[in-house]
């Protein structure tokens, strides 16, 4: 998409997202056999969401659609830290292990945000 990236993995913000993904699946893990199919599933779901929507972007070639792509990525961010926030709030999700994701999404948010930013002014 851009001259100076051979792939969507080379991106920070991919990168970022993915480590996230990952980090929610492990966090989830511990979390009530009640809530697989309820909070868990939707945790995870956006959580995998975010990384998949920068690849499906960057794999269209066409800037105005990577970008609404990336802004679907940040919807699903948002999504993701609300859900961290009930989960911590309900207590399913300790306050340690909510402070940490939440750390991450804002890191991913900011970096979508530049990117985004970047597209738009190029």
């Amino acid at each position: 998409m851009t001259e100076k990236t051979g792939s969507y993995m080379d991106l920070i913000v991919w990168q970022q997202a993915v480590d996230l993904a990952v980090a929610v699946y492990g966090a989830t893990k511990s979390w009530p056999k009640e809530e697989l199919y309820a909070l868990t599933s939707q945790v995870r779901r956006a959580a995998s969401s975010v990384p998949a929507n920068i690849a499906e972007g960057y794999g269209r070639e066409v800037r105005g659609s990577y970008q609404q792509f990336l802004r679907i990525a940040q919807g699903s961010l948002k999504e993701l830290e609300t859900q961290l926030l009930i989960a911590e709030r309900t207590g399913i999700a300790s306050n340690g292990t909510a402070a940490s994701l939440l750390a991450s999404t804002e890191s991913v948010g900011t970096l979508l945000r530049l990117l985004i930013r970047k597209l738009s002014a190029d």
